[in-house]
């Protein structure tokens, strides 16, 4: 089994966990409180600029062979994810200029930004992120929600181009091939920073 695919079978128990989350939930059913959304949508337009910083600190280090990808992945996320998150966020009146990141986000973007600064352990810390998005994305869309703004944002992660990326995030750690307790340490702490995330701060 290739370090990726090991990492993703380590993964899946808080993929689930994810779904059973609230938050979650309520976007599968369509229902989740416009402000938590709201609040979620700032949030998560603080994690991405960094997400985007990170990106940037791996390529720097990165070979050749992984360099346009991760230039690829940095402008794809700024130019095309936060396109979305602007839009969303005007439709649920979210204040994406003075939010200010809530403990998860500024943990969650502390730990990633120090991890990036070894490149295969940086891979396998980003990769809960892009991996289990793809896999929130394909399982929500199995029963999609009826409420079209939540329907978009679910369309959005399980899109086959989203999984291409994630896919190749995989890849790209096997190829890096970063010692394996390493990667399983920095992959587990990624993805229980991910299910803290969507406890978002309200007012």
């Amino acid at each position: 089994m290739s370090l990726a695919a090991h990492l993703e079978e380590l993964g899946e128990p808080l993929v689930a966990e994810q779904l059973a989350h609230p938050t979650v939930a309520g976007i599968a059913r369509g229902d989740l409180d416009e402000a938590v959304f709201r609040s979620w949508l700032e949030q998560d337009h603080l994690f991405l600029l960094d997400y985007v910083r990170v990106f940037s600190r791996l390529a720097w280090q990165a070979p050749t062979a992984h360099l346009g990808d991760l230039v690829d992945l940095a402008h794809s996320t700024f130019h095309v994810e936060l396109d979305l998150h602007r839009t969303l966020s005007a439709e649920f009146g979210a204040d994406l200029n003075g939010a200010r990141k809530g403990p998860a986000c500024a943990a969650y973007t502390a730990f990633l930004l120090d991890a990036a600064a070894d490149y295969g352990t940086g891979l396998a810390a980003l990769y809960p992120c892009m991996w289990g998005y793809s896999r929130l994305g394909a399982r929500l869309a199995e029963d999609p929600p009826a409420e079209p703004r939540y329907r978009r944002w679910v369309d959005t992660y399980a899109d086959p181009g989203f999984a291409a990326l994630a896919r190749r995030i995989g890849e790209m750690i096997d190829e890096a091939a970063p010692p394996r307790p390493a990667a399983e340490d920095a992959f587990l702490l990624g993805m229980r920073h991910e299910l803290t995330f969507w406890t978002v701060p309200l007012p």
